[in-house]
């Protein structure tokens, strides 16, 4: 059960960025690139799967997106709101269809067996 929430966690926040990104009438295109630009951070892999699972973390937690989205709201920086919304979304997106958080352990080992 608890998994089936986070699934369902992971398509509301994906629906959610999504319909604030139309809201602010960004690109698409912008949208549709940089959806799955994120997904770079599985480069740390190349190094070894105790780094590639820091930096994919990293960029797979909603600390960073959210803080950017939190900071491009007080400031008023659009540009930095499409991104945050993008890497929200991007993040929601891996939640709904099963990616999570990687273990130490290797690329599969994710918090969604844990669960």
């Amino acid at each position: 059960m608890p998994k089936l929430f986070l699934h369902l966690e992971g398509t509301v926040i994906f629906i959610t960025s999504l319909y604030f990104y139309q809201q602010n009438s960004f690109s698409w295109i912008v949208c549709i690139f940089l959806l799955f630009v994120f997904d770079v951070s599985m480069i740390g892999y190349v190094i070894n799967e105790s780094v590639g699972a820091i930096v994919y973390n990293i960029f797979h937690s909603y600390i960073l997106p959210v803080t950017l989205l939190l900071v491009s709201t007080i400031i008023t920086l659009d540009w930095l709101l499409m991104v945050s919304l993008i890497w929200t979304g991007h993040i929601g997106m891996d939640r709904m269809i099963g990616y999570g958080l990687k273990h130490h352990s290797g690329f599969k080992d994710t918090h969604f067996q844990k669960v």
